[in-house]
């Protein structure tokens, strides 16, 4: 095996990340949403939040640590799949707590070769510890072993 199994389990630093207005803003503008909702806190607060909160994706900007001599190569790498579960809103001005762990590591091989699926897992909480984000992601090491 590659070794990266023994990685399987063990969770990265916890990194505070400060959610920012405009970053919202800047996020927003660069993903093309020109929705009001991630720029102005009225339109926000009638929108029923507390504040402007955070687009969808937006948690790729957060800080997850670093799992502590896991070293994926730099080359050969491809985005496989992501998914967010969000079970409170995130907005303008929280500072949320975010970590990374190594949920699975699956190496195949196919039409195109030896390839490793990493599964990774993100956890986003709230100074309280309620967990507000989990997202999980995908990344795919193209000739793994070759």
């Amino acid at each position: 095996m590659s070794g990266y199994e023994d990685f399987v389990g063990v969770v990265s630093n916890t990194v505070p990340n400060e959610v920012e207005k405009g970053a919202i803003r800047k996020f927003a503008d660069a993903i093309g949403d020109d929705d009001r909702i991630y720029r102005e806190v009225e339109v926000a607060k009638a929108a029923g939040y507390r504040g402007i909160p955070i687009p969808p994706t937006f948690s790729r900007t957060f800080d997850f640590g670093v799992i502590e001599g896991l070293v994926l190569p730099t080359n050969g790498l491809i985005h496989g799949e992501q998914r967010f579960k969000y079970n409170e809103p995130i907005c303008a001005g929280d500072v949320v707590y975010c970590s990374r762990s190594l949920l699975r590591v699956r190496p195949t091989s196919g039409r195109m070769g030896k390839m490793t699926f990493f599964m990774f897992e993100g956890v986003v909480k709230s100074g309280s510890g309620e967990v507000l984000l989990v997202e999980n992601s995908t990344v795919i090491q193209m000739g793994a072993g070759e």
